[in-house]
């Protein structure tokens, strides 16, 4: 049996291998290759960090499982294999009440560990801004975007209303997509509303999706850090030109994201259009067509 002084010096240089090779890591490695980090490790919103560290902190735990589980079969595989010179089956152990309480226990505490870890970051993801800086309502129709910069009332709110991807055979997008714009650093929460079927949206880089329902409507706060253009597209199959359901987003400066919104409004683009081309329009008992039909 070895001393437990063995087993600290055998401990020892794992220790210092593992810190090394952690501290050799880039930003983008520690993250788990995920997207929504620059190489010095600035994340595009105030809880992309928070996402990737529940992913990659879970994959570690599981990989830390997986290669205990692969053990421990190889090495039952090999101890207790039939040996030469032996017939039948090698000697069968039953009821190793420590075991199954090893095996009982500690996936139960994983599950419940994961559980909690989940529930924790989720509460945050999910806690809406009551007063943000900027308020924006996401449309999904199909099979494209509308985006509304909504103000105190009707006359300061904008909007955009964007058209289907256009591809060629190499998939190449020929048309201008629909472009949500946000200011860096700005409390931003986005009311998600669908025109027809459920749709997802989803900014690849922001790390979050959230499902969008024909009269239910979703929340999504949050907060943009970096300046850039990321990419945007549904994820939930909404027909046979889901795959063209494609948007861009910006993030830029204050200055620039008020510039945007004069710009739409002396386009005449102003008013609210989150009931324009709504499919529950056409429900029965919604009201008259305006030539009397029902």
């Amino acid at each position: 049996m070895p001393s437990k002084r063995r087993l600290r010096w055998a401990v020892l240089p794992v220790g210092i291998a593992t810190a090394a090779v952690l501290a050799g890591c880039t930003p983008t490695e520690l993250n788990g290759y995920l997207p929504g980090f620059t190489e010095d490790g600035v994340a595009t919103t105030n809880r992309t960090e928070m996402v990737s560290g529940l992913w990659v902190n879970s994959w570690i735990v599981l990989l830390v499982v997986g290669i205990v589980t692969w053990g421990l079969m190889g090495w039952a595989a090999i101890v207790y294999r039939r040996r030469r010179g032996q017939s039948g089956l090698p000697v069968q152990l039953r009821y190793n009440m420590p075991i199954e309480i090893f095996y009982t226990v500690i996936p139960l505490i994983l599950v419940i560990g994961f559980f909690a870890f989940t529930a924790r970051d989720q509460t945050i993801l999910e806690t809406q801004y009551e007063d943000p800086d900027v308020e924006i309502t996401a449309i999904a129709k199909q099979w494209a975007w509308d985006f509304q910069y909504t103000a105190d009332n009707d006359a300061d709110t904008v909007w955009t209303m964007g058209v289907q991807a256009q591809t060629d055979e190499q998939g190449n997008v020929l048309n201008e997509l629909p472009t949500l714009v946000l200011p860096v650093d700005q409390e931003v929460k986005i009311t998600l509303q669908s025109r027809d079927v459920i749709h997802s949206f989803w900014i690849i880089d922001f790390l979050y999706k959230k499902d969008m329902y024909i009269g239910k409507d979703n929340y999504w706060s949050f907060t943009p850090t970096r300046e850039g253009e990321y990419a945007g597209k549904c994820a939930e199959l909404c027909g046979e030109y889901h795959s063209m359901m494609l948007f861009n987003v910006n993030v830029v400066s204050e200055a620039e994201y008020e510039s945007y919104l004069a710009s739409l409004e002396a386009a005449g683009q102003t008013g609210d259009i989150t009931d324009e081309y709504d499919r529950l329009q056409n429900l029965p008992g919604t009201g008259a067509s305006e030539d009397g039909e029902q």
